[in-house]
């Protein structure tokens, strides 16, 4: 019996060195790259010309980098995936991975989102990066979680209006004109001052509703603006890049399905590297909206800023319509909105 135990243990030993020896021949991060998970992005943008489509591929770049080949991405800018409104859906059924998303375009299936492109809520980059960290930016958080949505990256981008008609700078200026606000509330506030709405599309939509006539006015994102190339059919262009009442918050999201089923470690190099994505996205934006003034002027689009008694103007009107309607929807709603309103 002796004797069977020590040839047993002679085997183990060899075995176990031979394993050894193997493994440390064993190149690892080849061998990560060889069993990489590759995931999606989805977005509406155009590639490489577009600033949200450079930070999904720079996310991509450092989170690849960081989990050592273990994760691979694939981009798929202009809605060549699928088309933009069935992106968010497709996040929370764990059918996409990632996606630049406009949250507002998110409110039919989370009310909430819609807080998104409030108007007159934000009314600067600063005070947009204070959400994240803010009442309003945990319970926004957490509400998306339970939807199936994780937030990677916060990033909020300013916006202006280019028009076929005169410019619009005050709230009498929309009387009569056929607008695209942007989000169910922005629209809200519209309607309120005199606009003729029309029923919310995706800015990549917004270049032929302009050409067929359906739209004379549209307000989107200044990067939006120069990405869809609205100065080719308009006349007058209000910029952000002074003040703006038009702020919408555009973050990277993921399906909440597919970011559960990574190890810990993959999962806190996306959230670190997404928080990294934010000074990017912030830094990019404002110069968007510097030129996108210079866009339009080029193309012929006579150019004007607004100044604050403009958005307070504008805020008047915004408070006694979309921020009530929202408020009113539900106590979550309303606690967002406190919490928003308290962030100068």
């Amino acid at each position: 019996m002796s004797d069977t135990k020590e040839i047993s243990e002679f085997r183990r030993q060899i075995l176990l060195g031979a394993a050894g020896a193997s493994l440390s021949m064993y190149n690892l991060p080849t061998w990560a790259q060889a069993n990489a998970r590759s995931l999606k992005i989805s977005h509406q943008f155009p590639s490489g010309t577009d600033f949200r489509d450079r930070l999904c591929k720079k996310f991509a770049e450092e989170v690849q980098k960081k989990t050592a080949g273990a994760l691979k991405f694939e981009v798929y800018p202009q809605s060549s995936l699928m088309k933009t409104n069935a992106q968010f859906s497709a996040l929370r059924k764990g059918a996409l991975d990632f996606s630049f998303y406009p949250m507002p375009y998110a409110g039919g299936e989370v009310v909430e989102a819609n807080i998104g492109l409030m108007p007159a809520l934000v009314t600067s980059y600063e005070q947009g990066a204070r959400w994240k960290n803010a009442e309003v930016g945990k319970i926004l958080t957490k509400v998306l979680e339970s939807k199936g949505i994780v937030i990677v990256s916060w990033v909020w981008q300013a916006g202006g209006v280019a028009t076929k008609t005169g410019p619009i700078i005050v709230p009498d200026d929309i009387k009569g004109v056929k607008v695209r606000g942007g989000s169910r509330e922005f629209d809200a506030m519209l309607k309120a001052a005199g606009g003729s709405v029309m029923t919310s599309i995706p800015s990549s939509e917004v270049y032929q509703a302009v050409q067929a006539g359906s739209l004379e006015a549209a307000y989107t994102s200044s990067a939006s603006l120069m990405s869809f190339k609205l100065a080719e059919l308009t006349k007058n262009y209000t910029s952000a890049k002074n003040k703006s009442y038009w702020y919408m918050l555009e973050p990277l999201l993921m399906s909440k399905m597919v970011f559960d089923s990574l190890p810990q470690n993959q999962r806190d190099i996306i959230m670190s590297v997404g928080a990294d994505m934010e000074k990017y996205g912030t830094q990019q934006a404002k110069l968007d909206d510097i030129d996108c003034a210079v866009a339009f002027a080029k193309a012929g689009n006579k150019v004007y800023d607004i100044d604050s008694a403009a958005v307070d103007k504008w805020k008047a009107i915004a408070k006694v319509s979309a921020w009530k309607e929202f408020s009113d929807r539900n106590e979550t709603c309303a606690a967002m909105m406190r919490s928003a309103e308290a962030i100068s």
